[in-house]
């Protein structure tokens, strides 16, 4: 069964049914699910997610879907990595590493695209579609395939190899358009009106698609014992990821699976755990309106490597604006250069190899804990949402430390150029 109450505006309160909606018709703000929580308080217990399957389903009654028969991939349930080596350098005490590089097709996007497919099933939908920067465009065709639906992926014409690739074995329809995100974008919501057989999953489908995110939350917290943490940082693309893992959090309170975390109890707005977010300076426009006050987060064009965040007007900017100020948060922006050392950091500390959005949140996190606003004293999480391997473009070209014939000296002679720090074993 599922425990959706409604769909309600978030800015005017009006609710609709659990359909296809995503725009409210009297204001035209967006819509979110709300749930019947009393319903929820006595069906969903800790032993009732530990008896579920080690997936995102684990926490099928907290999605608004009927949880039968998934849309799935297998994805979530990633690893939380204890990240001490990387804690020491960026002068941290506690911190762990959210891995959703783990993920069938190597991002977060997976829980997302999880939840839209299935809830795109139960309504009776044949074609998926989206708009992406990549790794949802892998993500949807992949579990397209795997439902036997259609698919048809909009993308900007400059974006990964890797991501192109990867999206185009599963064999749907892939459309590049020259342009950025935010003109693929409102392309899409263009063609979701002409053809309203299609799910466009970040667009008519949008309110559950954005769900997914909170299987981030509940499995950090799940992992820490059923336990919150203090602090989390996490990438700013459209700003959805970022809303939702703050709405787990608060879920987690409101259902009694989690204790309150301080003084703070399921009833108190700021919210459990603070939340602070991260972008690209080439594409920052959530940051920007963090760092003058502002009230209102203006579209700006966007120019970095992280093109995975590159939403130049994040439909969830403002809401994510709204979280990170309530919970005594931050949004910090980091140049490519920084980016690129983020990766390079968490590879050599920790042995996760991220992509580019991956780079943003260590890089953030590093500055952050410089300012001093994520603290030595406080149990951390960075979030590290999409695998290196997609795009390795961003380093340019790369050389092994030496080229060497098969002979032990001249491995002795390469390690006398390139010494091991701990000398010879």
């Amino acid at each position: 069964m599922t425990y959706v109450a409604t769909l309600t505006c978030r800015e005017c309160s009006a609710t609709y049914p659990p359909e296809a909606v995503h725009a409210c018709e009297r204001c035209f703000g967006p819509v979110e699910v709300r749930y019947d929580y009393k319903a929820l308080a006595t069906a969903v217990t800790r032993e009732s997610i530990a008896s579920g399957p080690p997936s995102m389903w684990r926490y099928k009654e907290l999605l608004p879907v009927d949880g039968h028969g998934p849309v799935s991939l297998g994805a979530g349930y990633t690893p939380l990595v204890r990240a001490d080596r990387l804690a020491a350098e960026i002068g941290l005490g506690e911190l762990w590493v959210k891995d959703d590089t783990r993920n069938p097709t190597g991002s977060f996007k997976d829980r997302v695209v999880s939840v839209a497919l299935t809830k795109a099933r139960e309504l009776g939908f044949k074609v998926a579609a989206c708009a992406s920067t990549g790794n949802l465009a892998n993500s949807v065709a992949a579990h397209a395939a795997r439902a036997g639906m259609e698919s048809v992926v909009l993308i900007p014409s400059n974006l990964e190899a890797a991501k192109v690739l990867t999206t185009a074995v599963f064999g749907g329809r892939l459309l590049a358009v020259d342009g950025n995100y935010d003109d693929v974008n409102r392309l899409c919501a263009e063609l979701a009106s002409e053809y309203p057989e299609w799910a466009f999953v970040n667009v008519n489908l949008r309110p559950y698609y954005a769900e997914g995110s909170k299987t981030l939350a509940f499995e950090v917290a799940e992992q820490l014992g059923w336990e919150l943490p203090d602090h989390v940082v996490v990438p700013v693309a459209s700003g959805a990821q970022l809303t939702k893992i703050d709405k787990g959090f608060r879920e987690l309170v409101q259902l009694g699976l989690v204790p309150p975390r301080g003084d703070v109890d399921a009833e108190d707005p700021a919210g459990p755990v603070r939340v602070s977010g991260a972008q690209a300076e080439g594409c920052s426009p959530v940051a920007a309106a963090f760092a003058t006050g502002a009230d209102e987060v203006l579209p700006v064009k966007p120019d970095t490597i992280a093109k995975s965040l590159a939403i130049g007007n994040p439909a969830d900017g403002w809401y994510a604006l709204e979280v990170v100020r309530r919970t005594g948060g931050a949004v910090g922006a980091v140049s490519d250069a920084e980016i690129l050392e983020g990766i390079r950091l968490l590879a050599r500390t920790e042995g996760i190899f991220a992509e580019t959005a991956g780079g943003v949140t260590i890089a953030t996190l590093a500055k952050l804990a410089r300012e001093g606003i994520v603290r030595p004293d406080e149990r951390v999480v960075a979030y590290v949402t999409g695998n290196g391997l997609k795009t390795v473009e961003a380093f340019g070209s790369a050389a092994p430390t030496a080229t060497i014939r098969p002979r032990v000296e001249e491995v002795a002679a390469a390690l006398e150029e390139a010494p091991l720090g701990g000398g010879r074993p």
